[in-house]
């Protein structure tokens, strides 16, 4: 059933005034919340980082909403955690909480009965109790071991009752949570990726360049004594838009490009006469196949090149790779 058309005319004013003022009011009450970064802050920190077991966040309503958001941050931030929902904890969930875990109690008003209910049952099992609520008298902030203020001075909505300066603050408090603790864990880029290995974010951080680079015959190399004209013909069978010129141990000396072979012609080079040492970029830019493949896309966008020689650690050729391998990999 569609809800009734709404008496008042829509006023384009009233809705950009009320709309700048949601802001404020939000932006205000997450700004708030830095003087209350205190010890509280650092000592549910210390219980979190300690904890044998998992985090348990759970709230009823909109903090429920708050609650399953701040878990999933957690949790593919390397701290173990999952949502309970305090009702059906009421009636059989509370089994997933053990003597080891943590509950981390999402509450505005911090009486939520079912909260409340469940609270002395998991203090009973030996559990810590995390309250973070909006008022720091209310039940749950005097039950908990740590209480975390998240009380915000009014809500956005102009009649001061729809939950939203006070979900946005909780769910702000809950990533500076998440962030103190990825970092007081040492947890990394590659870590995070490998809590994320189906999207691109995974693809981009474990993506190394030996997964995406041409090895091999793949790679065209030449001699510097090569003629120019061979060295152009060496290019143009490998399509990597490049061919690397190398010494008798297979070190990089230099690189031809496209881009070089436009030059000559723009130059008016002979390219009859002449090998390719005369003409190609000597000391080109390289990069190793342990580094990764976002790192080389940074160094050719940097750099405004196309393609990389990839060497090892005596700088000897191994392999090649260009934006078009890149984006075959879908690393870009």
């Amino acid at each position: 059933m569609n809800p009734s058309p709404s008496p008042h005319r829509f006023s384009p004013e009233r809705a950009l005034e009320l709309g700048r003022q949601t802001l404020s009011i939000e932006a205000a009450a997450v700004d708030a919340l830095k003087d209350r970064i205190n010890g509280d802050f650092a000592a549910a920190i210390e219980l979190i980082l300690n904890c044998h077991g998992r985090l348990i966040v759970s709230g009823m309503g909109k903090s429920g909403h708050i609650a399953r958001k701040i878990a999933a941050t957690m949790a593919s931030t390397g701290t173990p955690a999952y949502f309970v929902h305090p009702a059906e904890a009421s009636h059989g969930d509370l089994g997933m909480i053990t003597r080891n875990d943590i509950l981390l109690a999402l509450s505005n008003s911090g009486e939520s009965e079912e909260l409340l209910r469940i609270v002395p049952a998991v203090k009973r099992q030996g559990a810590r109790v995390i309250a973070m609520t909006g008022v720091s008298t209310s039940t749950l902030a005097r039950e908990a071991d740590i209480h975390l203020d998240a009380g915000v001075e009014q809500e956005a909505c102009p009649h001061n009752l729809a939950p939203t300066a006070s979900t946005t603050a909780a769910l702000a408090l809950g990533d500076a949570l998440a962030v103190a603790l990825l970092d007081a864990r040492g947890f990394g880029p590659e870590d995070f990726a490998r809590s994320h290995p189906g999207g691109s974010l995974g693809r981009r951080l474990l993506t190394h360049v030996r997964d995406v680079m041409r090895a091999g015959d793949k790679v065209p190399a030449i001699a510097p004594t090569t003629g120019i004209t061979d060295a152009i013909v060496a290019m143009s069978r490998g399509g990597l838009g490049l061919v690397a010129i190398t010494d008798p141990a297979n070190a990089v000396i230099g690189i031809f490009t496209d881009g070089d072979l436009r030059r000559a012609f723009e130059k008016r080079i002979d390219l009859q006469q002449g090998d390719i040492a005369s003409v190609m970029h000597p000391g080109p830019q390289t990069i190793g196949p342990d580094r990764l493949a976002v790192e080389a896309v940074e160094m050719m966008e940097r750099l405004r090149i196309n393609g990389l020689l990839v060497v090892d650690a005596d700088k000897r050729l191994i392999g090649a790779l260009n934006m078009h391998d890149l984006f075959t990999a879908k690393v870009i």
